[in-house]
């Protein structure tokens, strides 16, 4: 399903391989960069893959030869798979293009997400994400992830939210690179299911946050 307002294309892509959503990816993005496409915002889930960003450490990898896509983003490495909402936005950023604006808007998008749900969540100084903070149940915890690419003043990659993934798939790794801290998901925190197709239409709302 496609939906389009005034100034951004959501596709719902349901499920869908990495290598393809990477390869319908690049072509969006050229589309943009071209003018030829309007801002636009895949939102999918993946089987379960691996992937690594520019600044993965061997130590981050897993130990027992599971296979890890490298890509182009920035961050390390992360897991994508059923039960996690992941979005790619494809949108051409104003001048001065603005990197950490667009991240904090991206963090700001999910927070609202998060919020709707019912679940606080808030940004960690110094670490991209959204976080469920330190409590009784343990330290912060990361409900969603960051990762994003920009070239030719478009953006591509994007945001993960872990909605009722199976979590131990993040043990194999260590989650974009950070041992001090865990992850999570809105099932898990809130103690009730929440699918992807619950958080959807929440996320697809809310996307309007990633213009400036």
């Amino acid at each position: 399903m496609t939906t389009t307002t005034s100034d951004l294309t959501s596709v719902h892509a349901g499920l869908l391989d990495y290598q393809a959503a990477w390869d319908e990816q690049r072509r969006l993005h050229e589309a943009v960069v071209a003018g030829e496409s309007p801002d636009t915002v895949l939102l999918l889930e993946h089987p379960s893959v691996y992937t690594a960003g520019k600044r993965t450490e061997p130590w981050d990898r897993p130990m027992d030869g599971t296979p890890v896509v490298d890509v182009d983003r920035g961050g390390k490495i992360t897991w994508h798979g059923p039960g996690q909402l992941v979005g790619y936005p494809i949108v051409r950023l104003p001048d001065p293009v603005d990197v950490v604006a667009y991240v904090r808007r991206t963090e700001q998008l999910l927070i609202d997400v998060c919020a709707e749900f019912g679940l606080p969540a808030d940004r960690v100084e110094g670490r991209s994400g959204v976080w469920v903070p330190a409590d009784d149940r343990g330290p912060a915890r990361k409900v969603a992830a960051i990762g994003i690419r920009v070239s030719r003043g478009v953006t591509q990659h994007g945001f993960s939210l872990n909605c009722d993934c199976d979590l131990t798939h993040f043990d194999r790794i260590v989650p974009c690179g950070i041992r001090d801290a865990g992850v999570t998901s809105l099932s898990a925190e809130l103690g009730r299911p929440v699918t992807v197709a619950d958080a959807l239409p929440v996320v697809e709302r809310h996307l309007a946050t990633l213009l400036a």
